[in-house]
């Protein structure tokens, strides 16, 4: 939404000071409606420039590893997974394994860096001696909205400063290197003063603050930009306020800038590792974009409703015509249906993100091009759109030295290797050569096996994905999965009828999307007190995150839920070789030395893609 575009928000307002207040209903990425007093700010869009191109052989040897972690409601059973996994993510690092001459890893691994491998096998990297480690959220505040205020609750914006807390309260905190905010491998002792020699306290630093991070974050999980403010924005924006309807950004964020001078070498491989079970919900900063986090009506306790889009969204949300009946309609006919706001039922705040495009007429979020020319591009343009030094290469750091992976609401099913028989097999599923490694398809093998197509299908022209559960839906959808044939099943059937999302289900209150894919909990969550962050709270539900195991539903969790992780996937599928894609949703968590065990074929993965820059 443009500035100037919407001068006439003003009829927003308008309209939606009409309406009734009525309560929110909230599901498991609830949005804090709490009203603060803001003040707003603008930024304006900006395109990409192409994928990258492949890693070369970084001399430093340096790494920077930027852990991105969802912070909204429902995330504290993905956060004790990576958890799990941290010992494997920081020893693909600095122990990398040994593998034969089929990839495989051989028996007797070396305990340490330094011990040297079993003959006929060679190291999958050179094993990272400087190593700095951060972990950011998802939570950058409501961009000017009522909503994820630093005021109400601190956590539901982080704007996108390294965390060190070990708890969501923010005390204590976790050590870090220097006080700087991030931990510093340097078993050489080359940083002054020397950083972590100790891999196990390493470990258990990286899984505190992974844990700390919590999950009474912004509901309006911005996965992208908050990576990209971090890293990539010249000029972070230090507050925004609202002047008269429209977000202004000021001042800089300088304590950001000093954080990124510390972390961010300019000769060092980056890798940034996001994890999310929703979809990205970057919004655009500046203008009247806030108004898709809007919960109430400015100056007014009445819910705050978007207006309705123009009819001829339903049908093609590219139409030139397809706007916002809160829009100038320039050319475009008279539309009757545009003279009411959108219903309650049809604007829960809790789906602001969802489908913008063709509920809204709008599209609030920042295009995913923006984040594909901040990993690949030389220049970048700032806060007023005049092209700038990237400063994720001002070093002179290459594009194939910048890696991203995606731990995202996709199912693991859609990504892994096959057998010969065309079944996905994270355990002995085959390589490009034909070797039986298991694991997760690699950037190329995605593209060549048709695997985006699949997960995403070509969002820009609203072709939906090839596979039924990576489409966004408040109904329940039909299909059938094209990698293992099982049929998505209709709500009400019987435990796990389809193994990979359960069964769709019936969303009254349309509050909520449909699972893109499910994984049992460890242990059981009771949802039976309202105060509970909890997917069963409802008693009268039909979700298969709450039924148990003799096929009645209740207020018990069973399951954990990954929704379609759209965003995120298209950016991936833009990288070329530097992208990882993982799967929210576990193979499974009971057997520890398994390679399918809780996020580890997502690290292998990384581990494989890195070799680009970091072979032995």
């Amino acid at each position: 939404m443009h500035n100037g575009t919407l001068a006439r928000l003003g009829v927003w307002v308008s309209l939606a000071t009409a309406t009734t207040a009525v309560a929110l209903a909230a599901c498991s990425n609830d949005v804090e409606t709490t009203p603060v007093t803001t003040t707003t700010t603008t930024t304006t869009g900006t395109g990409g420039t192409g994928g990258a191109g492949g890693g070369g052989g970084n001399a430093s040897g340096k790494v920077d590893l930027l852990v991105v972690i969802d912070n909204s409601r429902g995330m504290a059973d993905k956060h004790s997974v990576l958890a799990a996994t941290l010992p494997e993510l920081v020893g693909a690092l600095v122990n990398p394994r040994c593998l034969d001459a089929s990839g495989l890893p051989v028996a007797g691994q070396p305990a340490t860096a330094a011990d040297p491998c079993p003959a006929q096998s060679t190291r999958e990297l050179r094993p990272v001696t400087d190593l700095h480690i951060g972990v950011i959220s998802s939570s950058i505040g409501g961009h000017g909205a009522d909503t994820c205020s630093a005021v109400s609750q601190p956590t539901e914006n982080d704007a996108a400063h390294l965390l060190d807390r070990a708890d969501p309260s923010g005390s204590p905190t976790v050590p870090t290197y220097e006080s700087l905010g991030f931990l510093a491998w340097d078993p050489a002792g080359a940083l002054t003063p020397p950083g972590e020699t100790d891999a196990a306290a390493l470990v258990a630093n990286l899984g505190a603050m992974v844990l700390g991070v919590g999950q009474v974050g912004c509901g309006f999980e911005a996965q992208l930009e908050s990576w990209y403010r971090f890293l990539v924005d010249p000029d972070p924006y230090a507050s925004i306020a609202v002047v008269n309807g429209t977000a202004e950004l000021q001042g800089t964020d300088q304590a950001l800038l000093d954080q990124r001078a510390a972390f961010l070498r300019p000769d060092s491989v980056v890798a940034i590792v996001m994890l999310s079970d929703e979809n990205d919900c970057s919004t655009r900063d500046g203008g009247q974009y806030f108004y898709a986090n809007q919960a109430q009506t400015p100056g007014s306790p009445s819910m705050f409703l978007l207006p309705r889009p123009r009819q001829e969204c339903a049908t093609d949300p590219t139409d030139p015509c397809c706007l916002s009946c809160g829009e100038d309609p320039g050319n475009c006919p008279a539309d009757p249906t545009c003279g009411t706001l959108l219903y309650p039922i049809e604007d829960n705040i809790n789906l602001r993100c969802f489908e913008q495009k063709r509920r809204f007429g709008i599209d609030f979020l920042w295009p995913i091009d923006r984040y594909t020319t901040g990993l690949t591009a030389a220049v970048v343009p700032d806060r007023a759109g005049n092209l700038v030094p990237n400063p994720l290469f001002a070093g002179g750091r290459s594009a194939g030295d910048v890696y991203l992976a995606g731990i995202v609401g996709v199912p693991w099913q859609d990504i892994a290797r096959q057998t010969a028989g065309s079944q996905p097999d994270l355990l002995a599923g085959l390589d490009a050569d034909g070797h039986a490694v298991g694991g997760y398809q690699s950037a190329a093998e995605l593209s060549a096996n048709g695997v985006w197509a699949l997960v995403v299908g070509t969002p820009a022209t609203w072709v939906p994905a090839g596979d039924p559960l990576m489409r966004e839906s408040i109904l329940p959808r039909n299909g059938t999965n094209p990698v293992t044939g099982d049929p998505l099943m209709p709500p009400g059937s019987g435990l796990l009828a389809n193994p990979i999302n359960g069964h769709e289900y019936t969303i009254t209150q349309q509050n909520d999307l449909q699972y893109a894919c499910i994984y049992p909990l460890p242990t059981p969550r009771d949802c039976s007190s309202p105060s509970t962050i909890c997917d069963c709270n409802d008693p009268n539900n039909n979700s298969p995150l709450c039924q148990a195991p003799n096929g009645q539903y209740g207020q018990t969790q069973y399951y954990a839920k990954g929704y379609p992780g759209r965003r995120e996937l298209t950016l991936l599928s833009t990288l070329g070789n530097q992208a990882v894609v993982g799967s929210v949703c576990t193979a499974q968590l009971g057997n520890a030395t398994a390679p399918d065990y809780a996020y580890r074929p997502t690290v292998a993965a990384l581990a494989e893609a890195l070799r680009g820059s970091l072979a032995p």
